[in-house]
């Protein structure tokens, strides 16, 4: 268990910069996921950590003493990959040994520390099977007991699960979380999947070309992204066409104008709503907009609702109902009332993405 500290880590390749001046601490014991789009510098900041890159600028730390000027197999650190990387003609128990015999641990206690890990993965009896008589997940579940059996201060995860079908990344997804408690490792996880980050997660830092736009809980990063693309990326957000308000932030949305003060002075501004929080009425609410709107389409799904909405303007709206009366679903072609809740609303300024605090 150690804490990480990155201070000021930039690098750049001809024509991209891969990160830009990232700063992040991470705390000792916590599960903390890296998380953004294609490209945007996770993977390449989590193989910065492990020694795998160089970097320009910057410097990495482990319990205040740096790194970086260490080769990867001294920074003892385990490291679970995205494609299992597994020896196809080692055995199972042989895979696992594999980062103690490079450390010149005796036979027997090798045998035990292996063992023991295979345990903690659930293939105690699979030791002696080979690779390509394993699944998928129990595949990775071989990479993760050799990551763990060398007894690393940090667990580096690149995308592990992403190989494997959605019933198994359900079942290992869990699994990972619960053994990382168990054990108090400081583990670092990479993905793109944000439910997948959500779920698992201590914190989470959300990456974009290179930059973190936010670092935050996953309860706060939903709550409250702190960029619109934060809030974009992070579960599905309406969307609404920039905004010009007054000088005294009063703004005017389908048949409802409201002043919103924090938007007074801003020559622009950007409203964002999540599916789960517009209503769908009859008759206009109050300390809402109130936004009249045909339903384009429903899906039915038991448990939840989705509406697609079409305003008379031309404004698009997704809405999400849980726990719907099957007997009270809006027809296609129906005319609604669509509210949008002022407390429910994300502001940001259109220039810079940037959160306006309503």
């Amino acid at each position: 268990m150690a804490r990480v500290d990155l201070h000021h880590i930039s690098k750049r390749y001809p024509g991209v910069t891969a990160l830009d001046d990232v700063t992040l601490t991470i705390d000792p014991g916590e599960f903390f996921t890296l998380l953004g789009p294609s490209g945007c510098g996770k993977t390449t900041l989590l193989r910065t950590i492990a020694g795998f890159n160089s970097h320009d600028t910057g410097e990495v730390l482990f319990d205040d003493v740096r790194v970086d000027t260490l080769p990867a197999h001294r920074r003892n650190i385990g490291m679970v990959y995205q494609d299992y990387a597994i020896f196809p003609h080692k055995s199972v128990a042989d895979n696992v040994a594999f980062g103690l015999e490079m450390r010149g641990i005796a036979r027997p206690e090798r045998a035990e520390r292996v063992a023991h890990a295979l345990d903690i993965v659930q293939l105690g009896a699979l030791g002696a099977r080979m690779p390509h008589e394993l699944s998928g997940g129990q595949q990775q579940r071989v990479a993760l007991a050799r990551a763990m059996v060398i007894s690393p201060q940090i667990l580096l995860m690149d995308e592990p699960l992403s190989n494997l079908d959605a019933k198994l990344r359900l079942e290992l997804r869990d699994d990972i979380r619960d053994l990382q408690r168990r054990l108090g490792i400081t583990t670092i996880y990479v993905t793109h999947d944000q439910e997948e980050a959500l779920v698992i997660s201590d914190r989470i830092c959300v990456m974009q070309s290179g930059r973190v736009h936010q670092v935050a809980s996953p309860r706060e990063i939903y709550a409250r992204p702190a960029t619109l693309f934060v809030g974009t990326f992070v579960g599905a957000m309406n969307v609404l066409p920039d905004l010009a308000p007054a000088a005294d932030g009063t703004i005017a949305i389908g048949t409802t104008p409201a002043r919103l003060a924090p938007l007074a002075g801003r020559a622009r501004a950007t409203l964002g709503i999540r599916p789960e929080d517009i209503e769908i009425a009859s008759v206009p609410m109050g300390d809402a907009f109130n936004v009249v709107a045909t339903v384009d389409k429903v899906t039915y799904a038991g448990s939840e609702a989705f509406y697609r909405l079409r305003a008379d303007d031309g404004l698009r709206l997704h809405a999400h109902v849980y726990r719907p009366d099957p007997d009270a679903l809006h027809a296609v072609g129906a005319r609604v009332v669509t509210a949008l809740p002022f407390n429910r609303l994300h502001a940001f300024d259109a220039a810079s993405g940037e959160r306006i605090a309503l």
